[in-house]
């Protein structure tokens, strides 16, 4: 009977590699915003900071903007802006 220890552990081994360099490339794309789930309601468009405390963050919530207050004693909603037919980020 041949010993087939070394073929199955080097065979694992590079089982394990190659599942490992996809799930490092999977969340690579995922992190670079290359890949959003379909049927997203809910989208970070902007992020700014006033101070180090506070930013306003602008929210994609159905077609609509959200204009939000964080970090302060309380978050505010600054309110909903119209309906537009794209509100992507600037390139």
């Amino acid at each position: 009977m041949p010993d087939i220890g070394w073929t199955a552990t080097t065979g694992a081994l590079a089982l394990i590699a190659v599942l490992g360099g996809l799930v490092l490339t999977l969340r690579g794309v995922r992190a670079a915003g290359l890949a959003q789930t379909p049927g997203r309601r809910l989208v970070v468009v902007e992020a700014v900071a006033l101070d180090t405390r506070r930013r306003v963050v602008l929210l994609r919530c159905d077609g609509r903007g959200l204009l939000l207050l964080t970090g302060g004693a309380q978050d505010l909603v600054l309110g909903w802006l119209p309906h537009e037919r794209t509100m992507d980020p600037p390139a």
